[in-house]
């Protein structure tokens, strides 16, 4: 056998460049895990190395670091219109504003409209997102309102201004028609950014399968950032494969998901991309996936100035099918931006936390030798591909023998990819190893694990502010105690299940007896006699301790604070049970095995234990105690709950979704809404004029994702965690563009899914859902019905149709048809429109005779506000393109949902069948229905 220096002079000679791996060093071999060695590098500054690669700390802080770094920091902020926003952060609230360029669809015109385009498209989730081309265009074709909380003139680039000549004289900027590199853009609007908005920021970036920031690279505070904050957002659903056994899914977040971790690193110069590589390595099959943006992509080609040094990850998720599945369980892939050299902390982490390290480069000289062999001892497994310069070959061969015994490799640790190399061999080769490496006894970690070895190298987490830290604190205090979710309802959530279900079933009679409009019933005294039994004993219990300490932690007065807290809560209550079975998203269908009719049956899932639970709490504390008030039995002044209603809607104004119906019941907490929207006005003040938009439809039509898609929104979104009765969020419209739209708010209200089936088989459930569209439709300015087959309109909406046409109420609405995937376009489709309209299904005829309506059997086009001419019927393409859970997303399905949201807005704009209304209003209307 060759000894392994002539096998790496053949390798380097390039004789053997392709072909199948060689056989591993036994792992036995080796120590499976051997923490590495501190890397002193004090020690080297006497050395006659060419280049200094730091001391072991930040290079940030080096008292050398060359100043033109801190100067283009700051000139791409001033550039991007983000100056000002290094000391007062944007907001998440900033981001998501309704504005005049929602509604167009427009390319930016200026470098400082790239932050909010960056914005609005990945809030879209488009494939275009990173793109940072500026069209050049008269100043007075462009916009004049811009979103966000900037001035005007930060918003605007005007190439009138002297101040352009300044900018561009920076001689290393780049040329206005790609005036900024994408990772640059990301990097700055990241430092501009919040916690919460960067956490959204990397949530959608998932969305779009986008690599994620992980390290952020901020010279001018001279402090990286590790993003384990941002990064908490982040679940994804793998097909997960054991040794023994039938697979299942499972869904994990990212930050607690331990896996096998790969870095791919640049030594000073190499021919070959990195990024181009590791996307191809990501692309089970034929379709190439652009995961990491790499400069041979046309979305910005400009050179980077502030992003060296950032770190990125993805990961490959197994799928169930051997064929386009690495290995049985995820595997993460980091890529550090920059030279090993400039960047060695970053370095530094990435050997810690991989289990394998490939540092592409073209040479290997002196100064390169001393810095690998200074990692001597480590337990990480270090592989080179090269592209060697002619005349560099023998220099490479000596430093690589010398290095083999120290980093313990042999011939298969060493690849060359030149020019003449097959790229689609070389990609099967690199997976190959991968799997290889991932496959036997190898390091896994998690975020978490990362983000605690950047803790031990000096690198700030984002995490670990205060404020953050009280929160988890807070969170922990409350969850460490639930083992089980329905033994702690029962426990420590007393007001709900069975005593709010009866007096739910009494308030339903008590209703259908006032709207029969019989004065004499006799059974109204006795429903209210039992109403407020059973009120008085739900007013004999005092709130449990979890959910005290839950109202201390909403009520702290440090804003910051609640927010943490309430993002820890949603974590914390998810993964309280863990582990425990997990339903599939709704992202991911096609990874379940196909069952049945769509959305004809109960589900079969339970309500899972979160937020909701305990603002539905509060709101059964409130609703008793109002009763009491109301009947006389309790004087006023004793009212202990009055407080409440503030506390929920301040984090309605923040954010958060709050249940308008309760999703186990079916039931409207009348008092408890009613103070909602009574605190709510006056919170508002003068912007108090509302539309409202609702989405109604049949299970698992992806009307949530729709709406989060559309708004930037929050709304569930999964079998077993989507709304089960109805949520209303609140969307802000800019001041700026109030006026034009009409209306200073836009409440945006999901509900659950809506049986298919006749009225006849659905018994009771299809009263309560009748009800539920009833209220909600009747609520709405427009309504958004999202179908998933042709004709197969809920009944309850027919019902609800029917009877508010009764009351005059006329509502605009827009039928979506999803994932249907023989439709060219998105937009609506007129030559839908008659079958839509006519030849009544056996549903509406049942629905019809339910409603008991005269003058024989009416259909949707009977009603007066169902004008064929003027209804829309949108078919939206599948949200994936290709095989889950590694697809891309649909670029059609943005564009579509794009055109939908321009023509809702386009619509309340142009003014509404009937004047948008105010809070108040509205609070009289939830009363009437």
């Amino acid at each position: 056998m060759a000894s392994p220096g002539v096998e790496v002079e053949l390798l380097v000679r390039g004789q053997s460049d392709s072909g199948d791996v060689a056989p591993e060093i036994k792992a036995s071999e080796r120590p499976a895990a051997v923490a590495i060695a501190d890397l002193e590098w004090r020690e080297m500054e006497g050395d006659d190395c060419e280049l200094q690669y730091g001391d072991g700390m930040n290079e940030a802080q080096d008292s050398d670091f060359p100043t033109v770094e801190r100067s283009r920091l700051q000139e791409m902020l001033s550039l991007l219109g983000l100056e000002a926003h290094q000391a007062q952060k944007l907001s998440l609230q900033d981001a998501l504003q309704i504005s005049s360029d929602s509604v167009r669809n427009w390319a930016p015109q200026a470098p400082r409209d790239l932050p909010w385009a960056f914005l609005r498209r990945l809030q879209a989730r488009s494939a275009e997102a990173r793109s940072t081309t500026v069209l050049a265009s008269p100043v007075d074709a462009r916009p004049t309102e811009k979103e966000g909380q900037m001035e005007e003139e930060v918003i605007y680039w005007d190439t009138a201004d002297d101040i352009s000549a300044d900018i561009y004289s920076f001689s290393e900027l780049p040329t206005p028609d790609t005036p900024v590199n994408p990772l640059d853009l990301l990097c700055a609007l990241l430092l501009a950014s919040d916690g919460f908005l960067q956490q959204e920021i990397v949530l959608r970036m998932s969305l779009c399968q986008f690599a994620l920031p992980l390290v952020l690279p901020d010279s001018e505070h001279q402090s990286h950032t590790f993003l384990l904050w941002a990064m908490r957002g982040v679940v994804r659903t793998w097909w997960a494969q054991p040794a023994r056994g039938v697979g299942s899914l499972r869904e994990d977040s990212v930050v607690l998901a331990r896996t096998p971790a790969f870095a791919f690193v640049r030594m000073e110069v190499s021919s070959n991309s990195k990024s181009q590589l590791l996307n191809a390595v990501l692309s089970p099959g034929h379709r190439q996936r652009d995961c990491f943006w790499h400069r041979d992509l046309s979305l910005g080609t400009s050179s980077r100035e502030i992003s060296d040094g950032l770190v990125e990850v993805s990961w490959l998720l197994p799928s169930g099918r051997e064929d386009l599945d690495l290995c049985p369980e995820p595997v993460a892939f980091l890529n550090l931006r920059g030279d090993i050299g400039s960047h060695w902390l970053q370095f530094k982490l990435l050997t810690e936390v991989s289990s394998a390290v490939f540092i592409l480069t073209d040479n290997i000289s002196k100064k390169e030798y001393k810095l690998l062999s200074s990692m001597k001892g480590s337990a990480t497994k270090y592989y080179f591909i090269l592209s060697p310069y002619r005349g560099k070959r023998n220099s490479n061969l000596r430093f690589l023998n010398r290095l083999t015994p120290v980093l313990r490799m042999d011939h298969s640790h060493v690849l060359v990819k030149v020019s003449s190399t097959d790229g689609a061999r070389f990609t099967r080769r690199v997976r190959a190893i991968v799997a290889s490496v991932a496959r036997s006894p190898c390091r896994r970690v998690s975020v978490e694990d990362m983000a605690q070895a950047a803790r031990r190298l000096g690198l700030k987490v984002d995490e670990d502010c205060e404020e953050c830290q009280r929160a988890k604190e807070r969170m922990e205090h409350i969850t460490r105690s639930i083992r089980d979710p329905d033994a702690y309802r029962r426990e420590e959530l007393r007001l709900q299940g069975e005593p709010w279900r009866k007096a739910a079933r009494v308030e339903r009679e008590l209703c259908q007896a006032q709207w029969a409009g019989d004065p004499a019933d006799k059974r109204l005294p006795e429903l209210r006699q039992r109403l407020l039994e059973l009120r008085t004993q739900q007013s004999g219990h005092d709130p449990a301790g979890g959910v005290q300490e839950f109202i201390a932690g909403i009520s702290c007065p440090s804003l910051g604070e609640r927010q943490y807290f309430l993002r820890w809560m949603e974590w914390g209550l998810a993964w309280a049970a863990h582990p425990r079975p997990r339903q599939l998203p709704e992202t991911a269908p096609a990874l379940r095995p196909k069952q049945g009719g769509a959305g004809d049956r109960e589900p079969l899932w339970l309500e899972p234990l979160g937020v909701e639970h305990f603002l539905r709490e509060m709101g059964q504390f409130y609703e008793a105690e109002s009763c009491l008030v109301e009947a006389g039995k309790l004087p006023t002044g004793q009212r202990r709950f009055t407080h409440f209603p503030g506390l929920a809607v301040e984090l309605l104004v923040r954010g958060l979704p709050l249940e308008l119906v309760d999703g186990s019941t079916r039931s409207t907490p009348l008092r408890w809404v009613t103070g909602l929207l009574k605190e709510l006005h006056t919170r508002l003040e003068r912007r108090s004029r509302l539309v409202v938009l609702s989405a109604l439809g049949v299970p698992g039509t992806g009307k949530s994702t729709l709406l989060n898609t559309m708004f930037g929104l929050r709304f569930a979104t999964g079998r077993g965690r989507g709304p089960r009765g109805a949520f209303m969020q609140l969307v802000t419209v800019a001041e700026s563009f109030s006026q034009d739209l009409g209306c200073d708010h836009i409440l945006v209200i999901d509900s659950g899914g809506l049986i298919a089936g006749a009225p006849a088989t659905a018994g009771e459930r299809f009263e309560l859902e009748a009800s539920l569209a009833t209220l909600i439709v009747g609520l709405s300015d427009v309504t958004v019905v999202s179908l998933a087959e042709t004709r197969d309109i809920p009944p309850a909406i027919l019902h609800a149709f029917l009877r508010l046409e009764k009351m005059g109420h006329m509502p605009n609405y827009q039928f979506v048809y999803q994932n249907l995937h023989d439709m060219s376009g998105p937009g609506p489709k007129p030559r839908e429109r008659r079958p839509l309209l006519e030849s009544p299904s056996d549903s509406s005829r049942a629905c019809t005779h339910m409603d008991k309506q005269g003058g024989g059997l009416r259909t949707l086009a009977d009603l007066a506000f169902c004008d064929p001419e003027k209804q829309h019927v949108w078919h939206v393409p599948g949200l994936w393109h290709g095989a889950l859970p590694m697809a891309a997303v649909s670029s059609g399905y943005s564009e579509a949902v794009f055109e939908l949201k321009r023509c809702l807005l386009e619509n309340i704009r142009n003014g509404l069948s009937e004047p948008h209304r105010n809070i108040q209003q509205l609070i009289e209307l939830v009363g009437l229905l």
